[in-house]
């Protein structure tokens, strides 16, 4: 099976073809890793057209849509064959701040990736992003904010995680009232403007 026709399934968001061509790819003993590795360019390419113009939200959305549709079929063959993902992210949207759309987005890019990701929701407490960062032993921590008056809440946040004595969970924030400045003077390691770039930077962090 040509793999390019599953790449191709992700980039048009077209569920049904996603999930039939990795049954029919692994039916036809295709290595699980590669399979991944062409779902994961189904990604990385509306990702790349969303950077350009040339895709918006509600497509990442249906391309990530496709890419869980496939994953549910792959993942099993996956954790048999004892590939897993690398790094591990949390991700949540900080304390007084209910918003989710952006956060949803990044979490479904950053699992079509290949990161573990886990979600802690909406409105969460410093302490949360700490204990889920300890326990599930992140690489990389995203804080979301759609509200200025929730911005406090990142500094609070990274100062916890700072405390804690974390050494390898890297910290990114994101959200419409974040620029790289204030990015920079709470002391995160990384900023992204759109759910696109998150996975650009989420990459470049996990790798330094």
């Amino acid at each position: 099976m040509d793999t390019q026709l599953l790449t191709s399934a992700i980039v048009a968001g077209n569920r049904k073809d996603a999930k039939a061509l990795t049954e029919q790819a692994l039916a036809e003993g295709l290595p699980p890793q590669e399979v991944l590795d062409s779902l994961i360019a189904g990604m990385d390419e509306i990702g790349g057209k969303f950077q350009r113009n040339e895709a918006f939200v509600p497509e990442m959305l249906i391309a990530a849509r496709a890419m869980k549709e496939a994953m549910a079929v792959l993942e099993p063959v996956l954790l048999a064959a004892g590939i897993k993902p690398e790094f591990t992210a949390v991700i949540g949207t900080v304390q007084g701040d209910l918003h989710d759309i952006g956060k949803n987005l990044v979490a479904m890019m950053w699992r079509g990736a290949n990161f573990s990701v886990v979600d802690l929701g909406t409105n969460v407490p410093p302490e949360k992003f700490v204990e889920a960062a300890r326990e599930h032993q992140a690489d990389l921590v995203g804080l979301s904010a759609l509200l200025t008056t929730t911005m406090p809440s990142m500094k609070a946040t990274i100062e916890a995680l700072r405390s804690a004595e974390l050494p390898k969970a890297k910290v990114m924030i994101g959200g419409a009232p974040i620029t790289p400045e204030f990015a920079k003077e709470i002391g995160a390691d990384g900023f992204a403007a759109d759910a696109a770039s998150a996975v650009t930077v989420a990459r470049e962090l996990v790798a330094g």
